[in-house]
């Protein structure tokens, strides 16, 4: 069983698994039929406020994961991120995002949780 963090973007492929979108929006320009997503699990996403804290540069990567780490530990998100590690537990999952740069994004701070 493993994660995979790819683009959205970028054609599904065999090994993908579940294709779960970890995007709070749908991406932009992609029609639902070709993004062949299983899940989409609003909940896991980071929260707006932080989201837009991240993207105006006004801290690091770091402590972005920090902060995201925080809120995916309590309420819904932490349900939802339960839910990713049972999907993982069952086999392949491929967590889809539309950042252009996803090892520097959300996504790849789930993959490291849901695997732990």
């Amino acid at each position: 069983m493993s994660v995979r963090v790819r683009r959205v973007y970028d054609p599904p492929e065999p090994e993908d698994g579940v294709r779960v979108l970890v995007d709070r929006l749908w991406p932009r320009g992609l029609a639902k039929d070709a993004a062949r997503v299983d899940e989409w699990p609003k909940t896991i996403t980071p929260s707006t406020e932080l989201r837009r804290w991240y993207h105006a540069g006004e801290g690091s990567y770091e402590e972005f994961a920090g902060r995201y780490e925080a809120e995916l530990a309590a309420g819904e998100a932490a349900e939802a991120l339960g839910h990713v590690r049972d999907l993982v537990r069952k086999g392949d999952v491929t967590l889809l995002t539309a950042s252009k740069t996803p090892e520097q994004s959300h996504a790849t701070v789930l993959a490291r949780l849901v695997q732990a």
